[in-house]
Order: structure tokens, then sequence, then C-alpha cells
């Protein structure tokens, strides 16, 4: 007989999950796995659909893929004719047209006709504002190509005690030079916001307030998008470490 006052001896046996719990388990590993495949695959599919819908506008109705398909096969019946939905036809017309706009563009007459077409534009009030603003933003996205984040590095901010990452763009210039007088001169930071690393501050610090990091501005990236949640691996880059996994 068994005494209710006498201290417990044997520890309890661990309560073994259920056969719930382990789907559950997999239908989150699963998740993990499926969603960032299926949904980078919808986007895709999605944009190659809208960049098809907005190109074949333009191009003639007999020049469509369907169209040339059944004129090769010889279907001039309307009601013999096959209906084909290409996938991705206006993309592949809308990247030879593009090369063929550059590659004449970059020619002497090519030159001169765009030159001819830009002093019409400006001289139209409305459309020269319409077009200096999206020409400026496509020359900075794709143009100029060479100008980019150069490292990641750590900042006091917004206090000192204060940690934040930001990206180092270049040295100031110009007048933000000549009107800070510092003897290292100062660094132009960005510093993203989490987890839209798009939007965030310029700052400019003093570049001995700047602490470089070793790691690149992709993983430092990561490292904003999550939230803190991804760190990178100096052993493996492309298997980063969570936050869970990093050492006390």
């Amino acid at each position: 007989m068994t005494n209710p006052f006498e201290e417990e001896t044997h520890p309890p046996k661990p309560h073994r999950p259920g056969l719930f719990a382990h789907l559950r388990a997999a239908f989150l590993t699963g998740l993990v796995v499926v969603a960032p495949i299926g949904l980078t695959a919808y986007v895709i599919w999605t944009v190659i659909g809208w960049v098809d819908g907005w190109v074949l506008t333009f191009v003639p109705s007999g020049y469509h893929p369907d169209a040339l398909i059944n004129r090769f096969l010889g279907y001039t019946d309307p009601g013999d004719q096959i209906h084909i939905n290409l996938r991705g036809a206006g993309v592949i017309i809308f990247l030879i047209f593009t090369v063929v706009v550059g590659w004449i563009a970059k020619g002497l007459v090519g030159r001169s006709l765009i030159r001819w077409a830009e002093s019409l534009v400006d001289r139209t009030p409305i459309v020269r504002s319409i077009y200096n603003g999206v020409k400026q933003i496509a020359e900075t996205v794709f143009a100029q190509s060479e100008a980019s984040f150069e490292k990641a590095c750590l900042i006091q901010y917004p206090r000192k005690g204060i940690w934040a990452i930001g990206f180092v763009s270049t040295e100031a210039k110009g007048e933000v030079k000549k009107r800070t007088p510092t003897p290292d001169g100062l660094l132009s930071i960005f510093v993203p916001t989490t987890p839209n690393p798009t939007s965030g501050f310029l700052l400019f610090f003093p570049k001995e307030d700047v602490i470089i990091l070793d790691m690149t501005v992709e993983d430092a990236a990561k490292l904003v998008i999550s939230a803190g949640l991804v760190y990178p691996n100096p052993k493996d880059p492309n298997h980063p470490i969570a936050s869970s996994d990093l050492p006390e």
C-alpha cells in the first residue's frame, strides 16, 4: 500500500506527442517549403500574364501566337481554328522590341531621333513633367547599375547606445561636406526600415562613428527584412542562422 504523503521517487513519464501533433509539425514544415515556392511562382505567373495582356494589345490580331499557329497548320475556317494562350509570348516580344530600340538608340541616327523627340516633349507642359519624372526614375533604377550600396555598417541611431543596421552609399560631397566641419569627413548612410527595406532614412555620420561590418549587403538586408530572426552564417552563407540557433 502506498503512502499518499510520501514523496514521489520516480519522475512522471514525459508525454509523448500524439498523431495530431506529428501531422501538425509535418504540415508546418511542408508549409515553410511550399509557401515561398508557390508565392514566387504565382508572382512570376501573374507578372508574365500582365505583360502579355499589355504588349499583345499593340500587336495586330493576325500576328498573335494562336493566329500564327492556325495559319501554319492551315486552319483558315474560324470553326476549325484552335485557341492557345501561350503565356510569355508578350514578354518575348517586349524583350526583342526593347533590345532593338536600345541597339538603335546607341547609333548616331537613334541619338538624333531621341534628341528631336525630347525637344518636342519639352515644349509640351503636362507631358514634359510626366516624361522627365519617368525618365529620371528609369535612369536611376536601370542605367546607373554601378550606383549601389558599398558595405553594411552599424551606427548608433536614434540615440547613443541604440544600434541600427545601415548601408554605406558614398562619402558626403558638395555643400553637405563643406558645411560640416569634420576632420575625417562624412559618410552617407541609408538606414532601412523593417520589414520593408526600400523605405528608410538618409543620414550623414562621421567616419569614426561608423562601424563597417564584414557581412555582405545582401546578408544585412536579410537581417533587416527578417526583423533580426535570420543572421548570416560565416561558415555557409547559403544557409543563414536563425536567431533561435545562435549560441548563448
